[in-house]
């Protein structure tokens, strides 16, 4: 029933988050007038109310945020049907592929200090990924191969083009030959159903590399952008270049730097009762598969899955969205390179390649992220599987969000109502001055 939800979900959320984020042209003049008005939010609010309650969602997060202010928050409801703590900017949610943009800013700050380069062959730093096959015909036979006619680079591992597989996008003998490797996307539920379970993790990253190495491409690197699982790889990159742990990293050089106190790959047992409920929209029924109090995150993951493994809150993710509006300092603080965002946040595409329209193109993509262009020029976001969307407009310090926690989120309208919702209090903001 949600197979294939992860990419689902980022096909049509990302769809869009595009035409929601194109909310900067021309906003600039007006931000500080819109820094004094006692709401910013009022139709979000209203859309916000109106998925809340029985029948709907237990409770869900709204934000918009100006530039080099807190942002301006919508909470309502609980953090589940049968948990009656109120759903707060610090409650804990599921962010799935909301991690991708984590783990390639993390690559590209080594980038700019000269430890890694973009255009860099992976298999300098793993060297069995020097010699790879590539399927003959994409998702078609396993046993039809050439040899891959360039190297996978970093550039291409940021940006879905390094030919690398997906169990959430692959179908027939490459998706099952992945899923026999433990080569699966993250988790979701203790449940064990169909599309519940998306098979059984090896465990450790550096297992994980070795076996994805011997699992053919599905396409030519640098030819064709297809979801992947390169910003996970990316996870063990990190870590022979840095010597350490891939988690224990963004936690010394992102989170803890970035006043970020809630983003973990493991939920700490003493912070469950934060942690939100995720749900299976069954037509309109949502039905629990993941509670806060025994959730499968707070159990040690089977390595960190740096393309879909970490749990964060609203108010700290707002945190990292805000580092990249303000070219990688926070409260005085610089934790990234001005050059890291500025190239991170840009579109890295190799020449020739586009996203495909049912992805959210025409668009470019940068280092884990959609890239805006034409009217939508400045944008950079990405969005997770249970619900959750942030975006920044890079060219007037904007950034927005949303956190809810159902699969597969476009099950449901609200994520086109909430870019609605959003576009029509931005362009009040414009009308009123």
């Amino acid at each position: 029933m949600i197979d294939r939800l992860g990419a689902a979900m980022d096909r049509r959320a990302i769809l869009r988050m595009g035409a929601a984020a194109g909310l900067g042209a021309a906003l600039m003049p007006r931000l500080a007038w819109a820094a004094t008005q006692p709401e910013l939010l009022p139709k979000v609010r209203t859309l916000v109310e109106r998925w809340t309650g029985p029948g709907k969602f237990p409770g869900m997060v709204a934000s918009l945020g100006l530039p080099g202010r807190e942002p301006e928050f919508v909470a309502r409801g609980s953090e589940g049907f049968t948990d009656a703590d109120a759903v707060t900017p610090d409650s804990l949610f599921r962010i799935y592929s909301m991690t991708k943009p984590v783990t390639a800013m993390a690559a590209m700050q080594l980038i700019s200090e000269g430890r890694l380069a973009l255009d860099q062959p992976v298999h300098e730093i793993l060297p069995q990924f020097r010699h790879m096959s590539v399927q003959d015909t994409y998702d078609g036979p396993v046993t039809a191969l050439h040899a891959a006619p360039a190297p996978i680079t970093m550039r291409h591992l940021m940006t879905h083009t390094s030919g690398l597989g997906y169990t959430i996008v692959q179908q027939g003998p490459i998706k099952a030959l992945m899923e026999s490797r433990g080569l699966v996307p993250g988790q979701i539920s203790r449940l064990s159903a169909p599309g519940l379970d998306w098979g059984t993790p090896v465990r450790g990253l550096d297992h994980f590399a070795d076996r994805l190495a011997q699992v053919p491409l599905v396409a030519d690197p640098g030819t064709r952008w297809s979801y992947s699982m390169g910003l996970d790889l990316m996870g063990r990159v990190i870590e022979v270049v840095t010597g350490r742990p891939f988690d224990a990293y963004l936690q010394d050089t992102i989170f803890a730097p970035a006043g970020m106190t809630s983003t973990w790959f493991r939920v700490p047992a003493g912070e469950a009762h934060r942690l939100t409920t995720n749900y299976l929209a069954v037509g309109e029924v949502l039905l629990p598969i993941d509670e806060g109090a025994t959730s499968i995150y707070l159990d040690a993951p089977a390595f960190p899955f740096g393309g879909s493994g970490l749990v964060s809150s609203p108010r700290d993710y707002d945190r990292f969205l805000r580092l990249l509006a303000q070219m990688g300092t926070i409260d005085g603080t610089r934790v990234l390179g001005e050059a890291a965002v500025r190239t991170g946040t840009s579109d890295l595409l190799p020449p020739g390649v586009t996203m495909p329209a049912s992805f959210g193109g025409p668009a470019g993509f940068g280092a884990g992220g959609r890239v805006g262009r034409g009217a939508e020029a400045g944008i950079y976001g990405w969005s997770g599987a249970a619900g959750t969307v942030g975006m920044v407009d890079m060219v007037h310090g904007l950034r927005s969000q949303l956190f809810v926690q159902f699969m597969p989120p476009d099950a449901l309208d609200l994520l086109p109502e909430f870019q609605s919702a959003l576009k029509a209090d931005v362009l009040a903001i414009l009308e009123t001055r």
